[in-house]
């Protein structure tokens, strides 16, 4: 009998017996994952690094040329806190907790993949302890860009605590005390809990350690610990806000249902044509590739001055569209109405990306001005959902995400800024960008593109 298939059979066995069966009894409901002595409980899945016990910890052992390895309970967990230490010695030593985990023994030509949710063990300079990374899957789903005051939280060479709730759809972290990742995602409903020993490019980094103590879960009469701090959440929910987004001040522009709160850019009322709202979804239609010849440019009723807005979008192929900000509709210009623009652009398809200067045209930039530093892996293909959210502080720092990593960061009416517009397509228009307030739009540039979960909070 294979190992893949060992873990299947004790998976079921844990179901059967109950998701939160004890594993050594503790005080106040929790349970001892890991007694101190035995690795009795947990299964290795993946790759060859070596999982020992060391003065009551679980040690786990970087092995060269071998992929991700995991240790995992046999045991699944649905709702629960977890709490855990965890000491890196060494910097190359990315680790990790995958919470709600998930296997696929058939994946890898039958080697076996671990994938889902993973809170982050990070000891390079990025510092993205904490944060929550879809393994083998969706990639960062929380980057420690949306939450940077916690990036100090972990030790690297000490023993770091770590707690981990994960209660309905709801998954939050603290390292040392310290908030950090706060999510909202229905993707897994119930997993394992597994800790990582990440594969090491350098062989040379063989043999460094990982420390794992003081396991510990709770299952029943969970009351979930809120946040004091008012960081940013990373909610996968279609239009809809949490509790937490609601007291902090948020509110939905689109209810998923209707054009409430949005007019024409050239009238006051919303288009008849070419914009639709189908199953939670705000589309602009294909016509053509021009840009506003058709439904035309849509705008918020209201305007805006210092606020944080976050949006989803999902591109066609060979795509063009922008959200805008600052917009004065003043202009008077017959095409697009003129603002700063977050660019939404199918960069490998549409011409506009090679266009502008050092790709400033490009996907999430500050449109003909500053070029959105992003990586590829932080990109949804076409066809799939990305994350924008555009930050304007009261100071006029102004700041561009994708997919939680932070791509533009600038200051409105900078003497930078004013050498940006200067030497763009804006310089014809006097103060450009530098309103007190404006309303948002969304673009019609005759591509078809669709939005949801466009949310707002005054700042």
């Amino acid at each position: 009998m294979n190992k893949s298939t060992l873990l299947l059979l004790s998976l079921l066995l844990g179901m059967i017996a109950g998701c939160d069966g004890p594993a050594v009894e503790s005080k106040d409901g929790w349970t001892n994952l890991f007694d101190g002595k035995s690795l009795n409980g947990w299964t290795r899945l993946d790759g060859e690094a070596e999982f020992v016990i060391e003065d009551g910890a679980i040690v786990g052992r970087a092995v060269a040329n071998t992929p991700n390895t995991f240790l995992v309970t046999e045991r699944q967990y649905k709702d629960f806190i977890l709490e855990l230490e965890i000491k890196v010695e060494d910097e190359s030593s990315n680790s990790g907790v995958m919470v709600r985990g998930q296997h696929d023994p058939g994946a890898r030509d039958g080697k076996g993949r671990v994938f889902g949710y993973q809170v982050e063990t990070d000891p390079k300079e990025r510092a993205w302890s904490g944060g929550i990374y879809d393994e083998a899957r969706r990639g960062w789903l929380y980057p420690l860009d949306l939450n940077p005051e916690a990036r100090s939280a972990f030790k690297l060479g000490e023993y770091n605590k770590y707690r981990i709730e994960f209660i309905g759809n709801t998954l939050k972290t603290w390292i040392n005390g310290q908030e950090v990742a706060y999510l909202v995602d229905e993707m897994d409903g119930s997993g394992f809990i597994g800790l990582q020993v990440h594969s090491i490019p350098n062989p040379e980094d063989a043999g460094k350690k990982t420390y794992f103590r003081n396991i510990r879960i709770k299952t029943e009469d969970l009351s979930p610990t809120p946040f004091e701090s008012d960081i940013f959440i990373v909610s996968t929910l279609d239009n809809e806000l949490t509790p937490y987004e609601k007291e902090r001040g948020w509110k939905l522009l689109f209810d998923g249902e209707s054009s409430e709160g949005w007019r024409s850019a050239k009238s006051e009322s919303f288009p008849e044509k070419g914009w639709t709202i189908r199953d939670g979804v705000l589309t602009i239609e294909a016509s053509g590739g021009g840009e506003s010849t058709h439904a035309g440019d849509i705008v918020t009723q209201d305007k805006y001055s210092a606020f944080d807005l976050a949006f989803d979008f999902k591109l066609t192929e060979g795509a063009n569209s922008g959200v805008k900000y600052f917009v004065t509709l003043s202009e008077g210009n017959k095409g697009s109405a003129i603002g700063l623009e977050y660019q939404v652009l199918d960069d490998e398809r549409h011409p506009d990306a090679k266009q502008g200067k050092d790709g400033n045209r490009t996907l999430a930039s500050l449109y003909d001005l500053i070029k959105a530093d992003k990586q590829a892996r932080f990109v949804r293909p076409i066809g799939e959902w990305n994350k924008g959210r555009i930050v304007v502080y009261p100071n006029n720092k102004v700041e561009h995400y994708i997919n939680g990593l932070k791509v533009v960061e600038y200051i409105r009416g900078s003497e930078d800024f004013r050498k940006l517009v200067a030497d763009s397509k804006y310089k014809i228009w006097d103060n450009f960008g530098e309103a007190e307030e404006g309303h948002i739009l969304l673009q019609d540039h005759g591509d078809e593109v669709h939005y949801k979960s466009i949310k707002l909070k005054e700042l």
